[in-house]
């Protein structure tokens, strides 16, 4: 592995949030190298939601997983570094954003300035919630590096890039720069999102990783098995009824 090569020790795995769309490497670090995996603490309202969707009882973040549940301020070490976990909930009620020194690493909160911002049409997103949250972020020093989750690369650019800046979000973001309110952000976002197809891997992904990046336990047949709902309704974690095809 790389960090072996370099003679590094991987301590902890920090999860931004659960994935829709690709399968968590975390245990694999974990058996590894022995390090934690870390996820917001408000993956228990994700578990909530996703339970009667799946039709399952055992999705608990104490037994599946996940070593450390961080609420929002939430500080750690990385060696001499300090990590402050930031709730920014609206991609999905469990997001978190890990701020260490100058850079944080904002999952899919928010994408490239050309980009925009993650979609709010999961079970458990919402659109106003997740302006909320980036103005928080936008209130960091101008100079604060940004790390993406993802680079689907905007119309015209070839080439993907993962890091920017607070400023360069805050003047050129296509969906959050200074001057576009939280109305403004909503109406955009909800009219964006009713147009995005299902992602392919939603279903087994979330399964997966709402458990730590563990696959669900086997059965008395010896086999594991991943359920696919055909057709399903369910509350968010507020009770406001959603439905889901």
């Amino acid at each position: 592995m790389f960090a072996r090569k370099h003679d590094w020790r991987i301590g902890m795995v920090l999860e931004t949030h659960a994935h829709a769309d690709h399968l968590s490497a975390a245990p694999f670090i974990k058996a590894h190298t022995g390090a934690w995996i870390g996820i917001g603490a408000q993956i228990r309202d994700v578990q909530r939601i996703f339970r009667p969707i799946f039709g399952v009882s055992d999705l608990d973040a104490d037994v599946d997983g996940f070593d450390r549940l961080f609420e929002d301020g939430d500080r750690s070490a990385i060696g001499e570094l300090e990590v402050e976990a930031l709730h920014v909930p609206g991609h999905t009620p469990a997001d978190v954003t890990y701020k260490v020194g100058n850079a944080a690493f904002v999952g899919d909160t928010l994408f490239m300035p050309d980009y925009g911002t993650a979609r709010t049409d999961f079970p458990g997103g919402d659109a106003r919630t997740l302006y909320r949250s980036i103005r928080r972020l936008l209130s960091l020093p101008d100079e604060t590096r940004l790390f993406m989750c993802h680079d689907y690369k905007a119309p015209g650019r070839d080439e993907f890039r993962w890091e920017t800046t607070l400023g360069a979000q805050r003047r050129t973001s296509v969906r959050v720069h200074d001057g576009i309110d939280e109305a403004e952000f909503v109406a955009l976002r909800e009219q964006r999102d009713a147009g995005l197809r299902t992602l392919r891997l939603l279903l087994p992904s979330i399964q997966v990783n709402l458990r730590a990046g563990h696959f669900p336990a086997m059965e008395a047949n010896g086999v594991i098995y991943l359920r696919i709902p055909v057709k399903w309704g369910v509350c968010d974690a507020s009770g406001d009824a959603l439905n889901v095809t």
